[in-house]
């Protein structure tokens, strides 16, 4: 597990709130690739687009199609945000597959701090729209009157577990999936020349590795615009 560790970049070994670490690197190099590809890779605007263009105009569609699928017209103007996200898990995932890099979502550190933000956003969000009325996401007004209160209660705890469930599920599948190529790594390191095997398995893993490492950041957004679609329109 010790790829999974913190270090700092200069010198020593604590590590303060302001000490530039291997996280620190790899997240500005996700920020980095972010910018090389919506900005640098498009600022030539071709009406037939660069391979990096067009890169760049599936992702904007992808998402963007997303968006307003789950949260309606109305959770447009909120793109900008979920495209962000999107992006900077999407690069932080796959540069974590490089040999000797550093993941920084295998780190729940990082994950929750994102979903804080997306779950303090849209209640924050969700209360000044529409008031009082946002307390609507947690009564359920088609279900029978004696039952109500009791799946308020379960809706309410819900809704504070998201954040929980959001940041976990990403840092885990990342986490998880480094851990068993690491595994796989020894298993080819003790066994030499017989290592075919092993070598197999972690080319296996590697691809579903890639796999994993977009869904994860499309289940992200997606749950993004769920939660989004809920403060946008809390009534059951």
């Amino acid at each position: 597990m010790d790829q999974f560790i913190v270090k700092p970049l200069f010198g020593g070994d604590a590590v303060h709130w302001y000490t530039p670490t291997n996280a620190t690197l790899w997240m500005f190099a996700a920020l980095l690739g972010i910018v090389l590809l919506l900005v640098v890779g498009t600022r030539g605007r071709a009406i037939i687009p660069s391979r990096i263009q067009s890169i760049s105009e599936l992702a904007y569609g992808f998402v963007y199609k997303m968006v307003e699928d789950v949260s309606g017209k109305d959770g447009l103007k909120y793109f900008p945000y979920i495209m962000t996200l999107f992006l900077f898990i999407v690069f932080a995932n796959f540069l974590g597959l490089l040999p000797m890099a550093f993941t920084p979502t295998s780190h729940i550190a990082v994950t929750a701090t994102l979903a804080l933000a997306v779950f303090i956003a849209v209640t924050v969000l969700g209360v000044v729209k529409n008031g009082v009325s946002f307390l609507g996401l947690f009564w359920i007004s088609s279900a029978p009157l004696v039952l109500r209160p009791i799946l308020a209660l379960i809706e309410v705890i819900s809704y504070f577990v998201r954040p929980v469930s959001h940041s976990i599920r990403l840092a885990g599948n990342m986490m998880a999936g480094h851990a068993v190529i690491k595994v796989f790594a020894g298993f080819a390191g003790v066994l030499g020349l017989g290592a075919i095997a092993p070598i197999l398995a972690i080319t296996a893993v590697y691809a579903l590795e890639m796999l994993v490492s977009f869904i994860q950041a499309y289940v992200f957004a997606i749950l993004t615009c769920v939660y989004l679609r809920d403060a946008l329109h809390p009534a059951h």
